[in-house]
């Protein structure tokens, strides 16, 4: 994208348009339609793409009809500052008055360039006059300039409304003063002629809801107020409360938001009381279509990823106006409703009003279920998609500001080991200093800063750093470090001479840690053991094979299933007796693995990149999702499998793909998880339907029970096919079946929808998603196990937790016959079903 076309066609010393100087902005990605009375009247619609406005010229303005396609031609692109601009054009170029049309935000669900590149870009706006989903479509007609359509998308938004139809007194006064040739003169009769406000949003009913507030036992009527209200808070514990007292809900990773409304006015406030209406347009939109006079949400914001996960990180850049991420509004809670005070109520009855109030809401408006019980289940499905946590609150509690036990957040954490290079000032009470600052090894000798933490730390940690590092500092690093934080202000530097291991929560836009707090002092460390890390490149493969005995199991006996008196070493010799089935297929895959290292029963997490301590396990520097490199670990032999155990690790969950070609999959994964209510029966069938279906489209598949209540699908693919064309085919597969067969399946991971049907989850089939290994434990009651089972055995089975730690190696010892025998002589791509299914 430049700017160089713009300053072509003008001499800014005679225009009054801006120069595309200083044109840097912050905030939210802005759209800008302007009506521009030139030579041929015409609206200016631009999109801001970064640091410019793409921009076409639509000769008729954009109409609000599905059926009509506007013409819009492509034009250079603008400065962002010329979203400001309106008055007269007096010279050259363009020469004409510019009245404001309509002015906003937008967003894309997908990427932005790829999109425009490929001649169709999907987007919403939210503005005054101009709200929904609409499409850019690029025309095959031949132009001097590039044509496309501008059309709307049939959605709530969608009506019969032009763009002459929403002018105000003052754009109509414009129309007619310019109005000099026989088609502006004819623009501007029509324009006079109708006026149409922008069609609103279908509303959702609320008759029904309020009396249903009034209802619930506990509720008070009281007059509404629009002001911000204290939200209620959780404390942290490190694992979730047993019972059926407890409900659990996913941990969005976001922001907090409060929302009231008063006499219809709808206010958003940060969860420290500042308004933020400005900052999220849609979402205040979509709460103003629900046609509330008054309420009190709770609730989450959140940016969507392509996995419909929420992502930290695209919500930053999205609110800065780095990029276009599709917002939306989790609601956990509902504690005022049309006149009714519901803070006094029961949860899951305040709750079941909730999701009766968004059963028909906008797409931005996301409601946050629930499982009551088995609260460790909920956490190990948080860990294997790899959310941020959950969140456990009691059924019947109340909702009332500040911190309490009613709520309870339990964490996925990250933890990894870093050098201290120094540290900031004390302040206040604080004794010695104020935080400790990290780096990881860099290139070349140099270290990379990665944060700073001030948590964690006992006082007698603060005595002993405060007598030997924290005097050793000074103004400038003494060894070679990239990344210095410009906020830091007083931090003194030390030769690298520590090692702390961290705990945090992610790492953000700069390369920087997220909310870390210190887990441990490694005294059996040094900064140069840190090379050896996760951080190091690829280790080449022994030439021989390590053996398993050269793995030391330390505390054998300690219990890693509580319910089931399961140690360590039982753990360790079940995997040395699965090792020659489990092995192979899992072998120099990228292997994330999920680590207990004190029990099922204590804090456990995912771990994907490698870590100190490690000397027999595989690492491979690969690209993240991010477009950043990570240095993956992975399995070559027994003896690396088995270190992972001594680690903790108890689940496996390899790629796809295997190190050597990472953007190549070698395997397509349907994951047929049932919703309440469905029998395994149907679960059985549902699997030998697509089995059916793949086959019809000459594809041969195979099955494994998950360890859990699903069954895993899995076609082996001869030659591997790219990850766009895996993730393309498992979607629009997916997709097909639950148009083809509504009442058995569902092609979406939202729970409202999934009641009764089988979600068959495509999600695994992109790079960096997993599935769990073939023989790999699960760490849940009763140490089951994923197994891979014959078609014509499926129906013998009585869950997909049939298999146990205790059941599995006598299973193998008596089986003749592997049940995936010749799944990896199988010679079958994607090239051709993807011409059949028209993908």
């Amino acid at each position: 994208m430049s700017l160089q076309d713009y300053r072509k066609k003008r001499d800014f010393s005679r225009t009054r348009e801006p120069a595309p100087e200083g044109t840097a902005r912050k905030g939210r990605a802005l759209f800008v339609v302007q009506l521009h009375h030139a030579s041929r009247r015409h609206f200016d619609f631009r999109l801001q793409v970064g640091d410019v406005l793409r921009s076409w010229a639509v000769p008729k303005g954009p109409s609000y009809d599905p059926a009509v396609k506007r013409l819009a031609v492509e034009v250079e692109d603008h400065p962002v500052s010329y979203a400001d601009f309106e008055g007269d054009i007096e010279h050259g170029y363009g020469k004409g008055h510019v009245d404001t049309f309509d002015r906003g935000v937008w967003s894309s669900a997908g990427d932005i360039e790829a999109q425009l590149q490929k001649g169709h870009l999907s987007f919403e706006l939210f503005g005054k006059r101009l709200k929904g989903a609409w499409h850019l479509v690029r025309s095959g007609r031949k132009e001097r300039q590039p044509a496309w359509f501008l059309i709307k998308a049939d959605d709530a938004y969608a009506g019969d409304v032009e763009a002459d139809d929403m002018l105000d007194a003052k754009m109509r006064a414009s129309t007619r003063k310019a109005a000099k040739t026989p088609a502006t003169k004819a623009a501007a009769k029509k324009s006079t002629a109708r006026k149409k406000a922008a069609p609103r949003a279908r509303r959702t009913p609320v008759a029904a809801l309020a009396k249903a507030a009034a209802a619930i036992s506990g509720a008070k009527a009281r007059k509404p107020n629009g002001a911000f209200f204290a939200p209620q808070l959780a404390r942290l514990r490190e694992t979730p409360p047993q019972g059926d007292q407890w409900l659990h809900e996913v941990k969005w990773d976001g922001y907090r938001i409060l929302t009231s409304i008063a006499r219809g006015e709808v206010n958003t406030w940060s969860r420290n009381a500042l308004p933020w209406n400005e900052r999220i347009p849609e979402i205040v939109q979509a709460i103003e279509a629900l046609g509330l006079d008054s309420a009190r949400l709770d609730g989450e914001l959140i940016a969507v990823d392509a996995q419909g996960r929420s992502d930290f990180n695209a919500l930053q850049k999205t609110l800065s106006g780095e990029a276009n991420a599709p917002l939306v509004y989790m609601l956990f809670d509902l504690p005022y409703l049309q006149g009714q005070d519901l803070s006094r109520t029961a949860l899951h009855e305040r709750k079941a009003l909730l999701e009766r109030l968004l059963a028909h809401a906008p797409a931005h408006l996301g409601y946050s279920g629930h499982n009551v019980g088995d609260g460790d289940g909920v956490f190990a499905m948080a860990m294997e998609q790899k959310l941020e946590g959950i969140i456990s609150k009691r059924v019947d509690g109340a909702y009332h500001s500040g911190r309490n036990d009613d709520w309870l957040k339990i964490k996925r954490l990250e933890a990894d080991e870093f050098a201290v290079v120094g540290y900031t000032p004390a302040k206040g009470s604080r004794v010695a200093f104020g935080s400790l600052l990290l780096a990881k090894p860099g290139a070349k000798g140099r270290w990379t800063y990665v944060g700073r933490v001030g948590t964690g730390f006992t006082d007698e940690m603060l005595r002993d750093l405060g007598k030997t590092l924290a005097t050793r500092g000074k103004p400038k690093p003494p060894m070679p470090l990239d990344k210095i934080d410009p906020l830091l202000r007083g931090a003194l530097w030390v030769e690298p001479s520590a090692v702390a291991e961290v705990y945090f929560r992610g790492i953000g836009n700069q390369g920087l840690l997220r909310q870390p707090s210190l887990k441990a002092l490694r005294i059996d460390k040094a900064p140069a053991d840190l090379h050896d890390s996760d951080r190091a490149p690829a280790k080449p493969a022994r030439k021989t094979p390590m053996a398993s005995d050269e793995i030391t199991i330390t505390h054998p006996g300690r219990v890693v299933f509580p319910n089931d008196g399961i140690t360590k070493q039982d753990v360790a010799d079940y995997y040395k007796a699965v090792m020659p089935w489990f092995l192979p297929p899992v072998a120099d895959r990228p292997m994330p693995m999920l680590r207990c290292p004190g029990g099922i029963g204590e804090h456990c997490f995912f771990q994907k990149h490698t870590m100190a301590g490690l000397h027999h396990v595989g690492t491979a520097k690969l690209k993240e999702e991010t477009g950043a490199q990570a240095v993956y670990l992975y399995p070559k032999d027994e003896a690396g499998l088995l270190e992972l155990v001594q680690f903790g690790a108890i689940e496996f969950h390899p790629w796809g793909s295997h190190v050597k070609t990472p953007d190549k999959a070698d395997r397509v994964i349907f994951d047929l998880d049932p919703g309440d209510n469905v029998a395994w029966k149907r679960v059985i069938a549902a699997a030998r339907m697509v089995r059916g279906f793949l086959k019809q489209l000459g594809l041969e598949s195979f099955v494994r029970t998950t360890g859990g209540k699903g069954l895993h699908v899995v076609v082996p693919l001869a030659p591997a096919a790219k990850w766009e064309t895996v993730r393309t085919f498992a979607r629009g597969f997916a997709e097909a079946m639950a148009e083809a067969h509504p009442l058995e399946f569902v092609a979406t991971a939202s729970k409202k929808v999934r009641g009764g049907k089988i979600y068959l989850d495509y999600l695994r089939n992109g790079r960096g998603a997993t599935a769990v290994a073939s023989y790999s434990l699960r760490a849940r009651a009763g140490a089951p196990v994923a197994v891979p089972v014959r078609w014509d055995d499926l129906g013998k089975l009585k869950s997909g937790a049939d298999f146990t730690i205790h059941t599995v190696p006598k299973r193998l010892a008596r089986q003749k016959k592997d049940p995936w025998e010749g799944i990896d002589a199988v010679k079958q791509g994607l090239d051709e079903v993807m011409e059949q299914l028209g993908l």
